[in-house]
């Protein structure tokens, strides 16, 4: 059963909505409330679900937006008649709002609210029976790898369809590899003709620009971010980006860690929509998904950990990296946990870094540790290799411009699971990256 709040703001809209609400099956209206304030208010009993809310209602912000979410409740914005579909968008995506429901498409609302409340691996009256048919059983065969994706094939080149796809890395506290992932899989990506966004996310301060080598004094992130509050990203994007490769451009991260006050609640999310309207984005997140330490800011703005949640809950596709030790897989374990409560409807990957025979583990027992804690679309290995990334390293150049080719052979077979339509980059040596996915593969 879902609970219900609504704030229509006088909307011509509302008598609509409470009809489909009425009649959808395990829907129930809960309160219509007044204002935002009323709304926030009635989040606060712990009793709904679910907030559907005018895009334009006043006092709908992105601290409005996060006091719901602290309180379970995932907003839906409805935007009016004749807003441009592509405005009402960006505005949605500024206040934190991941869901949005255009006027003239009310009849989509049930299904809208379902997806927003539904738990990731839990969605079986939705796309489940789907996700089952693709992987149940499973061995491996194409079919296991189809599905949604910006790809398609173009005479000399691959480039993403429009609107493009996220592509959130993430991991738990003990530096398990996000940013080695992150740099990677971007860089293949574009060795493959996909245009490609690399955007440094982590609030704690980024390491995505020493890492490609990049001098530059200016974040890229924070000029993005007053852009956002300016209202000039869409048009300026390409003035906080730089390029690092053919097809490959980067986002800088935070240049210290306590300037993350400067990136206001939705200009992330916003760069996000922006970015994934021209390219594919990947973004290195931070660790953490709650906020348990420190002061409470004024105004009860969200804290640090905000700008991780929001680049999960705006992704299209979440890679979860860890490391194959007996410390790195507890902490993964308590991650994908902790992950269900952000991730609503997202595909969800596991990276298993840095795996390596000396711990004395085949795949198959750390898959069978890992898959029995979230549902997964795919589980995937990549080899320790660290002579070859501290050269990398020391170079200032991604793993595939240096030529090291077992992490890099790794990812090309994981971008082969994500993106079967882009063309893979052959080669008979170095280590292989064994993808397994939730139900199947043989285990050795």
């Amino acid at each position: 059963m879902i609970c219900v709040l609504l704030v229509a703001s006088g909307a011509a809209w509302e008598p609509r909505v409470v009809s489909l609400l009425a009649d959808a099956p395990g829907i129930v209206l809960l309160k219509r409330c007044v204002d935002v304030d009323d709304l926030m208010a009635a989040a606060t009993t712990g009793q709904a679900d679910a907030a559907v809310v005018a895009l334009d209602a006043p006092g709908l912000d992105g601290g409005a937006v996060d006091h719901l979410r602290r309180h379970g409740v995932r907003p839906v914005a409805v935007a009016a008649a004749g807003d441009d579909d592509a405005a009402a968008r960006v505005r949605a995506t500024r206040t934190g709002v991941a869901a949005l429901v255009t006027e003239d498409r009310l009849a989509d609302l049930p299904d809208v609210l379902v997806a927003a409340t539904v738990p990731a691996g839990q969605d079986g009256g939705q796309d489940g029976g789907q996700h089952d048919g693709e992987h149940g059983g499973a061995t491996g065969g194409a079919g296991t790898d189809a599905g949604p994706g910006p790809w398609q094939e173009a005479p000399g080149e691959v480039v993403p369809s429009a609107p493009g796809r996220v592509i959130a890395v993430w991991g738990p506290r003990g530096a398990p590899g996000r940013t080695l992932v992150a740099t990677t899989l971007a860089a293949e990506l574009a060795h493959r003709g996909v245009r490609t966004m690399l955007v440094d996310a982590d609030p704690w301060g980024g390491s995505v620009a020493q890492v490609l080598g990049v001098m530059d004094e200016v974040s890229g992130l924070l000029a993005a971010a007053r852009l956002a509050t300016t209202g000039e990203l869409a048009e300026r994007i390409a003035t906080v980006q730089r390029a690092v490769a053919p097809g490959l451009t980067v986002v800088t991260g935070l240049p210290r860690a306590d300037r993350w006050t400067e990136v206001r609640p939705g200009a992330l999310e916003h760069l996000l929509e922006v970015g994934r309207g021209q390219a594919v984005v990947v973004v290195d997140c931070g660790s953490d998904l709650v906020d348990d330490s420190g002061p409470a800011l004024p105004g009860g703005r969200p804290g640090r950990s905000r700008m991780t949640t929001g680049v999960l809950e705006t992704a299209d596709e979440v890679l979860v990296v860890g490391t194959a030790d007996p410390v790195g897989l507890s902490r993964l374990a308590r991650g994908l946990v902790d992950l269900r409560e952000v991730v609503a409807g997202a595909p969800v990957r596991v990276v298993v870094n840095r795996m390596r025979p000396s711990l004395g583990w085949t795949e198959g027992e750390v898959a069978t540790m890992v898959e029995g804690f979230s549902r997964l679309l795919g589980l995937h290995f990549v080899p320790d290799d660290g002579p070859g990334v501290d050269r990398a390293l020391v170079a200032g150049r991604s793993l595939r411009e240096s030529g090291e080719e077992a992490v890099v052979r790794a990812v090309a077979a994981l971008v082969d699971a994500m993106a079967p339509r882009t063309a893979p980059v052959r080669s008979t040596r170095g280590a292989r990256l064994r993808r397994r996915t939730a139900g199947g593969g043989r285990r050795r």
